[in-house]
């Protein structure tokens, strides 16, 4: 089995594609190649038994989806996106992005012909909803982003339900939560200071809180969203029927209990590291992002989560701080 991973340097490419070579597999068939894809050079990949190519080009400009395709990869994970961040602050490479570089993607397969349809996994993202919301967001909500970010990845969503309606892929969009504790360095997600005030104190660095303890927010680890992905590719698109997206589940909790959870798991001398300065930018766009879901038909699927926002810390500390807490 041929699989392509399209954002392939980023966090959760990475994270994918450790979980690949680990595994061998996906759902009992072994994978032959992997390919990864991305605008910058990926770490060296890790030992796996099968071969693990890397292509480093740009999704969005003429002629890279076709040679990424045309080897026939059964499975494709397409990662890559622009943040919201700045997706916000630059429009038009937010669109260039992350909507030419999809519509690139879908079209390279298209016009491949000669009957081929890959399993397509898009990493959407909850950022398609906007308020008003209820208390807890159903399966049923209307998609109405209040962002640009929001709007690319609503769009791809309804172009990866018509490309699997007419038989050119079979996809689907995962609308997946915000990913806590994100290992690595700050990026320019908006989102960002959800993972920065745990895991810069826990690494004894200071970490600036940009919106009110108040704010509630909708969270999954990095290692739930690796096997969101995995599961996403074991069930197939066709098992979502017609209607291709679908909301994950997460941990829906504020700052404030992100805080006490720090608090609880490393102990209180880490929350010194964290201070409050508002950001009026920042605050908007969370302001308009939702805050809790009941994900009942992702959850009928076999997909889960952390049950506590203590768990997503542990889950931190394991992964990537091999266990072991600050002194």
């Amino acid at each position: 089995m041929h699989i392509l991973i399209i954002g392939a340097a980023g966090m959760l490419g990475n994270k994918l594609v450790a979980r690949l070579a680990r595994d061998g597999s996906i759902a009992g068939r072994p994978v032959s190649k992997l390919v990864r894809n991305d605008v910058v050079l990926s770490p060296p990949p890790p030992p796996a038994s099968f071969e693990i190519e890397t292509h480093i080009g740009d999704l969005s400009s003429a002629g890279e989806a076709a040679k990424l395709v045309s080897g026939g990869p059964d499975i494709i994970f397409h990662l890559a996106a622009v943040v919201s961040g700045e997706a916000e602050v630059d429009f038009e490479k937010g669109y260039r992005v992350n909507l030419l570089g999809t519509q690139n993607l879908l079209e390279a397969i298209r016009s491949k012909g000669d009957g081929y349809r890959p399993t397509l996994i898009f990493t959407s993202s909850i950022a398609v909803f906007g308020a008003p919301f209820p208390d807890a967001i159903g399966d049923e909500f209307l998609t109405a982003p209040l962002t640009s970010y929001g709007t690319q990845k609503a769009i791809c969503e309804l172009l990866i339900s018509d490309y699997s309606r007419r038989g050119f892929i079979d996809g689907m969009a995962l609308r997946m939560p915000t990913v806590c504790v994100r290992p690595g360095l700050p990026n320019k997600a908006a989102s960002g200071f959800f993972s920065n005030i745990i895991r810069e104190p826990l690494a004894g660095k200071e970490a600036i809180l940009p919106v009110d303890p108040s704010v509630r927010h909708w969270h999954a680890s990095p290692r739930a969203a690796t096997q969101f992905l995995i599961r996403g590719a074991e069930m197939g698109g066709t098992a979502l029927g017609n209607r291709r997206a679908l909301t994950l589940p997460g941990l829906s909790c504020t700052v404030a209990e992100q805080l006490e959870a720090l608090k609880r798991v490393a102990g209180a001398k880490v929350l010194e590291k964290v201070r409050h300065v508002p950001d009026e930018s920042i605050q908007q766009i969370v302001a308009g992002w939702p805050r809790n879901f009941d994900a009942a038909r992702a959850k009928a699927l076999g997909f889960s989560t952390e049950k506590t926002f203590d768990d997503i810390i542990r889950v931190h500390i394991e992964d990537e701080l091999q266990g072991k807490l600050p002194n």
